[in-house]
C-alpha cells in the first residue's frame, strides 16, 4: 500500500500536522516506516506541541505528548490535555498518549512532553517503566526531571520555543485553569479566597 508520506517525503510543518491530527491506529496509512526514520527528535516533540496547540484551540490546556517506539520510531501513542473538553481532573497530555498506546511494554518507548510532566505524569512515567523521556519546556514549568533520574529514566530536555510560547500566553489569558490542571478545583477556591 502506498502512503502520502514516504521516504521521498520532505518533512515538513504540514507532514507534522497531519501526523499529529491523524488517530495512531490509522497512521500506518498516511507515513510508511522509511518517512517516520527520518523523523529527528526535534520533530516528534514539534508533533507534541502541535498536540497541545489543538487542546488549545479547544479551550483546554496547551499539553500535547507523543510516545514512540526506540526501535521503529513508530509512534505508538498520543495525545493531549481534556481537562476541560473532557471535564477530567487528571486526563494530561501524558495520561492521554499513554492511554491511547495501550498495553504495551513502555521500557521499549520514548515519551515526548510539551511540557514539563506534573507529579501524578511524572510517577506514572516511572511506574509503567518508560526509558526515557523528552521535555519540551522546562522554561514555564519544571521540577520532575530529577526524580525521574532517580528512578532510572532517561529525561533529556528539547526546548520548542513555540511550544514555550504558547504556555506562557496560556498562563497569562487563564490563570486559574492554569492552577486548576496542576493541582485541582481546591486550589482555585482557596486562591480566590486568599
Amino acid at each position: 500500500m502506498e502512503t502520502l508520506l514516504h521516504s521521498q517525503t520532505a518533512v515538513s510543518q504540514y507532514a507534522l500536522t497531519a501526523i499529529a491530527h491523524m488517530p495512531t491506529s490509522s497512521l500506518p496509512v498516511l507515513a510508511d516506516d522509511a518517512f517516520l526514520q527520518k523523523l529527528s527528535d526535534a520533530d516528534f516533540m514539534r508533533i507534541a506541541v502541535l498536540l497541545a496547540q489543538k487542546s488549545y484551540d479547544e479551550g483546554g490546556c496547551p499539553i500535547g505528548a507523543v510516545i514512540i517506539d526506540n526501535q521503529t520510531r513508530r509512534i505508538v501513542g498520543k495525545g493531549h490535555n481534556t481537562l476541560v473538553q473532557e471535564d477530567h481532573p487528571y486526563n494530561h497530555g501524558e495520561t492521554s498518549a499513554i492511554r491511547d498506546a495501550g498495553r504495551i511494554d513502555f521500557s521499549k518507548t520514548t515519551l515526548f512532553t510539551s511540557l514539563s510532566p506534573c507529579d501524578v505524569c511524572a510517577t506514572l512515567l516511572y511506574m509503567r517503566g518508560f526509558s526515557r523521556v523528552v521535555v519540551g519546556d522546562v522554561t514555564n514549568a519544571a521540577g520532575n526531571e530529577p526524580m525521574l533520574r532517580e528512578k532510572g529514566v532517561q529525561v533529556d530536555i528539547l526546548e520548542d520555543q513555540t511550544g514555550i510560547a504558547l504556555y506562557g500566553r496560556f498562563r497569562q489569558e487563564k490563570p486559574a485553569q492554569d492552577l486548576e490542571d496542576w493541582k485541582g478545583l481546591c486550589a482555585v477556591h482557596q486562591n480566590t479566597k486568599a
